[in-house]
């Protein structure tokens, strides 16, 4: 395998230049770096044609679109050789299940407690693809974080930063489910890491915790039953049948990530922009109620919750206010019956129906 042409005149090639990139990642802050070819092998293809041949992906139509791309990473860039899978720790310092307890506040998963990781990773990203071609004449980059069609979790797995665990999600012994993931594909052909083994082992604490039954079997999931999914994803109204188990989740769930046994190493995140902020840890849902399209907004400023909108985001308030059982939270309810946007009225009266079961909602 040919090495990259370090640039300098007095430059002398290192003898792994892996070791350069790596140890400039760490020192960027990132805190998992591994190397894989620009390739998947059939498993990781196979399974996500049969998560979508079961229509499991549910409203996220993009995914079928650019299957294609997802599936086999040089059609997404021809020239790529290489990719450099990089993960950015988001352990919580707290216990990110404790709100669960709290029915008349929020739960918001640990992501998006903060700042948007998307801006945090790229910003980083960019810094290490600069430094790259800075070094290697013979560079050419590109780099990703999770919106665009690749499959980032099996390329960390073939890249050696964790393995995708019965959950899904990447499992890492360092840092257990929490690991944000971006890549940068290359024109270098730089040598693969081992792949990370499957360390699983006979543990199936995250399929039992899941609320709504969304583990069809170990390393599957049907997004459409997936809390994550329902609060993020899906726009119009979500199915009667789910809403109790929601309890007071209303942006993400957290459930098979916390009970991992791997987070026993994680560390809180070093990120000062990935710690949770005090308003978003268990806000109370009767003022969440209350948000109107400015107060959403500027309450969710920089954050990953304000993409879903003021709509979506009330929806789901307004399911985990219905499933508060305490009837002095009707007031919040009430008069989010006249919402204009249909699935928040929606929301607004079975939530009422729930708190007012002996006057039928009223």
């Amino acid at each position: 395998m040919s090495r990259p042409t370090v640039a300098g005149a007095d430059a002398a090639p290192p003898s792994d230049p892996r070791a350069l990139i790596r140890g400039r990642a760490f020192a960027l802050g990132f805190d998992a770096v591994g190397f894989a070819r620009a390739e998947l092998g059939p498993e990781a293809r196979d399974r996500l044609a049969a998560f979508l041949a079961a229509g499991r992906h549910g409203d996220m139509g993009w995914m079928e679109n650019r299957a294609e791309q997802r599936a086999h990473p040089r059609a997404l860039w021809h020239e790529a050789a290489s990719v450099i899978a990089l993960g950015l720790s988001y352990a919580p310092a707290d216990d990110p299940l404790a709100p669960l307890a709290m029915p008349d506040r929020g739960a918001i998963s640990v992501y998006a407690r903060n700042r948007d990781y998307h801006d945090i990773v790229k910003g980083r990203l960019k810094q290490l693809a600069q430094f790259i071609v800075s070094r290697f004449h013979n560079a050419e980059i590109k780099v990703f974080v999770d919106t665009a069609p690749l499959m980032e979790k099996p390329l960390a797995q073939d890249a050696g930063i964790g393995w995708q665990g019965k959950h899904t999600n990447l499992v890492s012994r360092a840092h257990g489910s929490w690991l944000f993931l971006g890549e940068i594909y290359t024109t270098l052909p730089l040598d693969p890491d081992p792949p990370h083994a499957d360390r699983c082992g006979s543990c199936t604490r995250c399929l039992a915790a899941c609320p709504t039954d969304a583990f069809p079997a170990p390393y599957q999931l049907d997004a459409t039953r997936c809390i994550s999914y329902l609060t993020i994803e899906h726009r119009g109204p979500i199915p009667e049948v789910l809403r109790p188990a929601m309890g007071n989740r209303i942006y993400g769930c957290d459930d098979c990530l916390a009970v991992c046994p791997w987070n026993r190493f994680a560390r809180a995140t070093r990120e000062a922009g990935l710690a949770a902020r005090a308003d978003l840890v268990a806000p109370r849902l009767a003022e969440l109620a209350a948000l109107d399209d400015a107060g959403f907004r500027t309450m969710f400023r920089g954050s990953p919750v304000k993409r879903i909108g003021r709509s979506r985001f009330v929806r789901n308030v307004l399911i985990a206010l219905g499933n508060a059982a305490d009837p002095a939270l009707a007031a919040a309810v009430a008069p989010l019956c006249a919402d204009p946007d249909p699935v928040v009225a929606d929301a607004a009266c079975w939530a009422l129906a729930r708190l007012c079961p002996a006057e039928g909602g009223a």
